[in-house]
């Protein structure tokens, strides 16, 4: 049996939980600010893209003949993110195309790049798979330094220059009319986003790192009301998915992104249906309550109208309409 404790010394499992936990931290804030922007596909665009960084990183490590040979990989993703990151923004505005026109561009281009790239360093598709949907076996130390560097930028951009990038993303118009630096909130909420995939790219996997950035924060929604309230329950969401998860996989062989993924949606789903029952109940309540009052107004009424008779008739017909 394996216990807790097994689970943190265990050299497979150390630096996954670690991970596990930053990046459950991190893609909710990202996710947050893109459900406010209506760009819930970027990170699957980004993910995408971030599978030719892969290839191309392995590409280079087969000519530089490192062992192993996908060492560069983590940082070709890195840098295929953050340029696909640049470029949705260059062709949207450069080229007056719409956000999801480049994100689709980026999807085909990313996966098909990645695909014919890692042919040409020698490996197959199936070399892809371990970044596709996450493996374990695979995590190193270099990839634990390289998570926590990019978390603490996360962390930083996200909660320290949170009212400036909530300004921009819940009115764009009115930002810019005020003189905020939409452009430049633009470049840096896609940039975080393309840090984010790179941190979740081992656990869960490029193709489902967007569902950890939208999935928490759609789940924060049914709970709580308000930006801040909003991007902190999709943390906890974020941090109770990815690390019970991770941990469940230790004693099920199952894939950890999809465990993950699926234990987020579970709960945007009981989200649903407790919001639905809590609705239908103080909705029942306010028919309950509207009813009281209008009968609470009848009767006030026929006490008025027979104070009125009281008054017409003398002491005993007032008697007679009281007793009526």
């Amino acid at each position: 049996m394996i216990t807790p404790w097994d689970l943190l010394t265990s050299e497979i499992m150390r630096y996954p939980l670690i991970i596990a936990v930053l990046m459950g931290l991190t893609a909710p804030i990202v996710g947050t600010y893109l459900v406010q922007k209506r760009l819930s596909l970027l990170g699957d665009g980004l993910g995408h893209v971030s599978l030719t960084g892969v290839a191309i990183g392995w590409l280079v490590g087969a000519w530089l003949q490192t062992d192993p040979n996908d060492l560069l990989a983590v940082p070709g993703a890195l840098i295929a993110s953050v340029i696909g990151a640049l470029l949705i923004e260059f062709v949207r505005e450069v080229g007056h195309t719409s956000r999801d026109v480049a994100m689709a561009i980026l999807f085909y281009g990313g996966i098909a790049g990645g695909v014919v790239i890692i042919q040409l360093a020698g490996g197959t598709s199936t070399s892809l798979m371990g970044y596709l949907f996450g493996s374990l076996a695979t995590v190193t130390g270099t990839d634990l330094v390289i998570s926590v560097v990019l978390a603490v930028i996360v962390l930083a951009v996200g909660l320290g220059l949170s009212r400036l990038l909530y300004a921009v993303t819940s009115d764009e118009e009115f930002a810019r009319a005020s003189g905020l630096p939409v452009r430049a909130v633009n470049v840096l909420i896609a940039l975080i986003a393309a840090l984010t995939v790179t941190l979740a790219m081992r656990i869960i996997g490029a193709l489902m790192v967007s569902a950890l950035m939208i999935v928490p924060v759609a789940a924060a929604q049914t709970m709580v009301v308000g930006f801040t309230r909003t991007m902190r329950t999709a943390m906890g969401i974020g941090v109770v998915c990815s690390f019970g998860g991770l941990v469940l996989t230790a004693y099920v062989d199952l894939p950890p992104g999809g465990v993950i993924v699926l234990i987020a949606i579970a709960i945007y789903a009981i989200g649903l249906v407790v919001r639905a029952i809590r609705e239908h109940v103080g909705s029942g309540r306010a028919v309950a309550a509207e009813a009281t009052d209008e009968a609470e107004g009848t009767d006030a009424a026929n006490g008025a109208d027979g104070a009125d008779g009281a008054d017409r008739h003398g002491p005993l017909d007032a008697a007679r309409v009281r007793t009526r």
